[in-house]
């Protein structure tokens, strides 16, 4: 009886300490008690953390001893310090004071500022607050992607194959339809979670042209699916393939043909062929596949990418001024809230924008009443329809420790297309004897959302040579069955959102 009470101790013991471990806190506004969304956390002024959309963040074990002092920032509110002992007093809820900010020679005037103005300025200094200045550097990044396909109707019909009697195309109709069906009752989701270092360089081509050159190193990885499959375009390539291959040789060429339209393009399952065809492209692995990824969020969210045209092109939008506030260092902030003024302005939303350099420092958009990215709807003529009807998104930018520019601190975006397909397919043979032929039916309806959050824990400025010793290694995700947040209980991670929380995988 003794022993067995002994190692009851000691269980609970464990997992009292991992339980203490894993410390998540909220940050709330002291008069109302609403949430306060991308709040920014410091931690011993070396690691940087933001509060989720609820207003949640994690410390990990290294950050979560009693002497740790956080420091919390929110635009419009007095900065807080406390430390980690203070705040399990406080039972993990931090709460923010409104700003009253006292400022020397502070002149009242009843004249707004000019918003149009304003962002003349911002123009006038977007190349000098976001344009990388090409020293090397190092980025701790923690990137969470969550895709999800939700099909609303899934109809498939083989409705030839060659070599296939009328009972064997029944029966894998009825098998293809099970599949379907389950398809729509459980929509696969996929969660992916990754940390890791970024290194960046610029270096001089041969011709003298500047090359930007990243470098990734991953820490830790992790993935959730649900369902019987995935959303990933890898995982969705590989179920359409097991189905043609069934139907389909091998060994043998074909075309490819929807109704009146075909294509030239020769098709082949044969992997060596495949492999010759594509030798040109760059290798599809984890590593470059993620290192794309990031760049590519990286450069989507800069303030001088196209698709911010309700910064970098004002003559589309209208403005208004909305009032000003001020942050932690007593720095006036202009907030300026922006909609569609011509049929090319896409977005609403506001712009947090510094008095001192007129850099944007917080952006939050969505796309305005009745607008779409891009469609695309033949569904009449050809059966098919496309509408990229989700584009919304937060983001906040950081001063560089030298104190010139600007970089992505933190990133949340949403994406999503409504898609319908309804047209015949065809696969003929290449062969001037008799030809296989494969044909099949199809009707897809539903849509496809990919939620993204970047933060930029911290950054480093580095020298040529220490990024040039930096050696790229192929990693594996971890694939975990439940979302379990003591798998990132030593590391810097993103506070989950709720859904996310009780997000697991079907039995």
């Amino acid at each position: 009886m003794l022993r067995i009470a002994i190692t009851l101790f000691l269980f609970f013991l464990g997992y009292l300490m991992t339980f203490a471990q894993n410390i998540s806190a909220k940050i709330i506004d002291s008069k109302n008690g609403e949430s306060l969304p991308y709040a920014n956390i410091k931690v011993d002024e070396s690691t940087n953390l933001v509060s989720n959309a609820e207003g949640y963040f994690t410390l990990s074990e290294k950050n979560s001893s009693d002497a740790s002092v956080l420091t919390v920032t929110y635009l419009g509110y007095v900065k807080r310090e406390i430390t980690v002992g203070e705040l399990k007093n406080l039972q993990y809820v931090i709460r923010l004071e409104p700003g009253v900010f006292e400022l020397e020679n502070l002149t009242i005037s009843n004249v707004k500022p000019d918003p149009y103005a304003i962002m003349a300025e911002v123009n006038k200094n977007l190349r000098v607050n976001y344009v990388n200045d090409g020293q090397p550097s190092k980025n701790m990044l923690f990137y969470r992607d969550v895709a999800s396909f939700k099909p609303k109707k899934i109809d498939v019909e083989i409705t030839q194959s060659t070599g296939f009697t009328e009972s064997a195309l029944k029966s894998a109709n009825t098998e293809l339809n099970a599949f379907t069906t389950k398809l729509i009752s459980h929509p696969p989701k996929e969660l992916k979670d990754m940390l890791c270092n970024y290194y960046t360089a610029t270096k001089t081509t041969k011709d003298n042209k500047p090359l930007f050159l990243p470098k990734l190193e991953v820490i830790k990885a992790t993935t959730l699916k649900n369902g019987d499959g995935s959303v990933s375009l890898d995982d969705l390539e590989e179920m359409g393939t097991n189905i043609v291959l069934k139907h389909l040789d091998t060994t043998k060429y074909y075309r490819f043909k929807s109704g009146w339209f075909g294509s030239r393009d020769t098709i082949s399952l044969n992997k060596e062929y495949n492999e010759k065809k594509n030798k040109s492209k760059t290798k599809n692995t984890k590593l470059n596949s993620s290192k794309s990824s990031l760049s590519g969020f990286m450069a989507e969210n800069n303030m001088l990418n196209p698709k911010m045209n309700f910064v970098n092109k004002p003559e589309l939008y209208e403005y208004s001024y909305e009032g000003k506030i001020y942050n932690d260092e007593n720095e006036g902030l202009y907030i300026l809230k922006f909609e569609p003024r011509k049929s090319k302005a896409k977005y609403a939303g506001k712009l947090y924008i510094s008095e001192t350099d007129y850099a944007v420092v917080r952006c939050d958009y969505d796309l305005a009443d009745g607008k779409t990215l891009s469609g695309f709807n033949m569904k009449l003529l050809l059966g098919v329809k496309v509408s990229e009807n989700i584009s919304k998104g937060t983001m906040l930018f950081k001063k560089n420790a030298g104190g010139k520019g600007y970089y992505l601190q933190y990133a949340s975006e949403e994406e999503g297309q409504y898609f319908y397909i309804n047209r015949p397919l065809k696969f003929i043979e290449l062969t001037k004897d008799e030809k296989d032929v494969f044909a099949f039916d199809l009707k897809v309806e539903g849509n496809m959302s990919d939620k993204t959050e970047f933060l930029n824990i911290s950054k480093s400025e580095i020298s040529e040579n220490t990024y040039d010793t930096v050696k790229e290694e192929e990693f594996n995700y971890t694939v975990l069955k439940r979302y379990d947040p003591a798998i990132w209980k030593d590391f810097v991670s993103i506070e989950p959102l709720e859904e996310m929380k009780q997000y697991k995988t079907a039995d």
